[in-house]
C-alpha cells in the first residue's frame, strides 16, 4: 500500500506512548476487546493489499510502455509481499486470515468496482490518491497500537514507488495535453468522496474498531480527535494533488 509522500514526521517533542501504544501484543492482547480490533484491523488490511496487487496487475495491462509495464508489475509484487506480512501474522495468532478478510471484502470490493478507471492515467492517480488516503487511516491507527502491531502495520504501508511513479506521469501527460488536468482533478475529487465515504462506512460496521477509534485504545481517542482525524487526511490529500498538478 502507498506511504503518502508527504507523511508528516513524528515531532521529536511528542510524547511518549501510554496504555496499550506501550505494550506488545502479548500484554495488549489479553483484552478481548482490542484483539478483535486488531484482527479485523489486519484482516482489512490484508484485504486491501490483495486488491491493490490485483489493481497494480490490471493497470499494467493499460500501460504505454513496456518499461511502465515492468514497473508495475514490479509494485504489484512489493503489495502481495504485504499481503503475505498480514496473512502469516494472523495465522501466527491463531485466527484464519480469511475469515479475518472476509468481512471487508464487499465493500473494498464495492469501491473498486464503483471506482473503475476508464484509462491509463484515471488509474495511476487512483492508486496515488485512493492508497496514499488508505495508508494516512491506517497511519493515524497505527499510533495507538501495540507496539508488535504498530511494526506490522507501518511496514505494510512502506513505499512501493506508486507515489513518485505516479506523479512523474501525471504531470508529464498534463505538460503534454493541459485539457487533461481538469478530467484528472474531478476524478481524483471523486476518489477521495469515495474513499472517505468507505473508510467511514467499514469503521462503522465493525464495533472493535469503532471503539478503538472513540476511546478503546490508549490515550483517550475521542470522538473530536476522529473529526480531527478526518480533517489531517483532507488536508495531506489536498497536498498530493498539488504534487500531481491538479486542483483539489
Amino acid at each position: 500500500m502507498e506511504t503518502p509522500d508527504n507523511a508528516t514526521e513524528a515531532s521529536d517533542e511528542a510524547p511518549a506512548p501510554t496504555g496499550i501504544a506501550a505494550q506488545d501484543w502479548a500484554t495488549a492482547s489479553a483484552d478481548p476487546q482490542y484483539r478483535a480490533a486488531v484482527v479485523d484491523l489486519l484482516g482489512a488490511l490484508a484485504y486491501g493489499e490483495l486488491a491493490a496487487f490485483e489493481r497494480l496487475a490490471e493497470d499494467a495491462k493499460l500501460a504505454p510502455t513496456l518499461d511502465d509495464k515492468a514497473a508495475l508489475a514490479k509494485m504489484a509484487s512489493a503489495e502481495f509481499h504485504h499481503f503475505e506480512q498480514l496473512t502469516d501474522r494472523l495465522t501466527a495468532i491463531d485466527e484464519p486470515p480469511t475469515a479475518a478478510m472476509e468481512p471487508f471484502a464487499k465493500a473494498l470490493d464495492d469501491f473498486h468496482r464503483q471506482t473503475a478507471p476508464s484509462d491509463w492515467l484515471e488509474g495511476l492517480v487512483k492508486a496515488y490518491v485512493g492508497d496514499s488516503i488508505a495508508s494516512d487511516f491506517y497511519r493515524e491507527i497505527a499510533a495507538r497500537l501495540d507496539t508488535d502491531t504498530r511494526s506490522l502495520v507501518l511496514s505494510v504501508l512502506d513505499d512501493t514507488g506508486h507515489g513518485n511513479f505516479a506523479v512523474e506521469k501525471v504531470r508529464a501527460a498534463i505538460e503534454a495535453e493541459p485539457r487533461v488536468g481538469g478530467r484528472l482533478a474531478l476524478w481524483a475529487r471523486r476518489l477521495m468522496g469515495e474513499a472517505l465515504s468507505q473508510a467511514q462506512r467499514v469503521v462503522a460496521d465493525r464495533d472493535a474498531l469503532s471503539t478503538m477509534l472513540v476511546g478503546g485504545v490508549a490515550d483517550g481517542f475521542d470522538l473530536a480527535e476522529v473529526g480531527r482525524m478526518f480533517s489531517r487526511i483532507t488536508e495531506a490529500h489536498t497536498k498530493r494533488m498539488a504534487a500531481l498538478g491538479l486542483a483539489a
